[in-house]
């Protein structure tokens, strides 16, 4: 029998167990699908938006995969550290496959960046969200009226979106109460989303763009002289050459620029102008804008973003051109991108966030280390959608297979749940995890709404019946 370790419950280590346990080639297969959470479907459950129940109804499809029989999921279980170092993993499995994503945001690197209400968006994210890493987060948006989101991909999109939702349509959803309340009491009426390049360059996907557009009580805007400054915006020709997706998103901008552009705060340092009650929150997308300085106001908060106009440089980059733009706001979210972060054990390239790999063989000093493989974001970069992790996993799986004859010929000491337990463990299997889910639907239940997501450590805990409080 070949017992593997996948590091990681979201969809890159699903899918890799997946093609594991239901291939033929090597009969015997058991996996191990170990998470630092509690609760499994890592992104999935706290990195898709509440509002976007059918990406989040995934789960149901990784649910059936963590149910099968040959499968066994521990969550609560850190890999890299004191505990559990990855050498002793190894030790424990013929091969560990590693899915942990890339956890850390990138940095805008300007001035001003430290000013109080500057955040990133995956802290947002994880806020709304009810990772228990961000238990101790909380955003006042009480006295903000506009906000500024830095970023022209889909998680940009997603906070911007939520920023400019009305708290009744998110209430039906999973969100944390607390949450759901900030939301409730948030004086945000002017989002401005703003992109360095142009809009043919957008990362987010078309759907998630219209939906911007359709939000009830919300006028999305782009302004039409900034689109005319992407040379393929009116030259059908040249924008025929373009994938799909950016032929689409142009048409839903051509379509939003034939109103009236929206009105952008422009302001100076120390503005804090609040829009009418009555008027509806508005959202503009802005694009050719670069970041340049935080601006803070006399509380030493934050009170808006100098911006440089950008253009094309004609190599598909762009130049700044010295010209400057002001735009207010109380809220500056960051999304331009993710990196990996190093896991203690594990070889690291920092200048591409990622473990080196040869078709998922994780590689030291420039060969395969035997019985080590990565798959999902740690191995190709933060890129793609969803669905980008099932090849990407299976490939992994693949290689993994390959070598599994001279991988099986290693003895195990026993059943890695016993050793886990012994180094002072305490793994959430299954059972622990449908007790959260139950917890979940009560708390839903007695705040008269549907299941809702316990936030912090503690309660998660608590819910699996599981002693401790979580990483330090």
């Amino acid at each position: 029998m070949l017992r593997v370790a996948v590091v990681g419950s979201g969809p890159s280590g699903v899918y890799a167990a997946q093609t594991l346990v239901q291939q033929r080639e090597v009969p015997g297969v058991r996996v191990d699908v170990l998470d630092r959470l509690p609760a499994p479907y890592g992104l999935v459950r706290y990195g898709v938006a509440p509002d976007h129940e059918k990406i989040k109804s995934l789960q149901g499809s990784l649910r059936t995969v963590l149910e099968d029989e040959r499968i066994r999921f521990l969550g609560n279980v850190e890999v890299g550290g004191a505990a559990l170092p990855a050498q002793r993993l190894l030790e424990l499995y013929h091969a560990v496959v590693y899915c942990v994503g890339a956890a850390r945001d990138r940095m805008l690197a300007i001035p001003g960046e430290e000013l109080a209400g500057v955040h990133s968006a995956t802290a947002f994210v994880s806020w709304y969200s009810g990772h228990p890493d961000a238990a101790a987060e909380f955003f006042d948006l009480s006295g903000v009226d506009a906000a500024v989101v830095v970023g022209a991909g889909n998680v940009a999109v997603d906070v911007t979106r939520i920023l400019a939702r009305g708290p009744g349509e998110l209430a039906p959803t999973d969100i944390p109460q607390e949450a759901l309340g900030a939301l409730a009491d948030s004086g945000v009426r002017r989002v401005s989303m703003v992109a360095r390049r142009g809009p043919s360059q957008g990362r987010f996907t078309t759907k998630e763009l219209r939906e911007l557009g359709t939000l009830a009580g919300v006028d999305a805007r782009a302004d039409p002289a900034e689109l005319a400054l992407d040379p393929l915006y009116d030259d059908p020709g040249a924008a025929a050459a373009l994938p799909a997706v950016a032929r689409r998103n142009l048409e839903v901008l051509r379509g939003w620029a034939g109103q009236a552009p929206a009105e952008a705060p422009r302001v100076l340092r120390g503005w804090a102008g609040q829009a009418p009650a009555e008027a509806p929150r508005r959202i503009a997308l802005r694009f050719y804008l670069r970041p340049v300085e935080i601006l803070g106001g006399p509380d030493g908060r934050v009170a808006g973003v100098r911006f440089e106009r950008t253009a094309p440089d004609g190599r598909g980059g762009v130049t700044g051109t010295g010209v400057h733009e002001d735009i207010g706001a109380q809220l500056v979210l960051r999304s331009v991108g993710y990196m990996g972060v190093p896991l203690a054990g594990l070889p690291f390239d920092p200048a591409k966030g990622t473990v080196p790999h040869a078709a998922g063989r994780v590689l030291r000093a420039g060969r395969a280390s035997v019985g080590e493989y990565v798959a999902g974001w740690i191995k190709r970069g933060p890129t793609g959608v969803i669905g980008t992790n099932r090849p990407c996993a299976k490939e992994t799986a693949s290689s993994l297979l390959q070598d599994a004859g001279a991988l099986a010929r290693r003895e195990l000491p026993g059943d890695p749940l016993d050793a886990l337990r012994a180094a002072g463990l305490s793994p959430v299997e299954w059972p622990g995890w449908l007790a959260i889910e139950s917890a979940e639907a009560d708390l839903g239940r007695s705040l008269g709404r549907r299941s809702v997501k316990i936030p912090d450590w503690p309660g998660l805990l608590d819910a699996a019946g599981t002693a401790g409080t979580g990483p330090a």
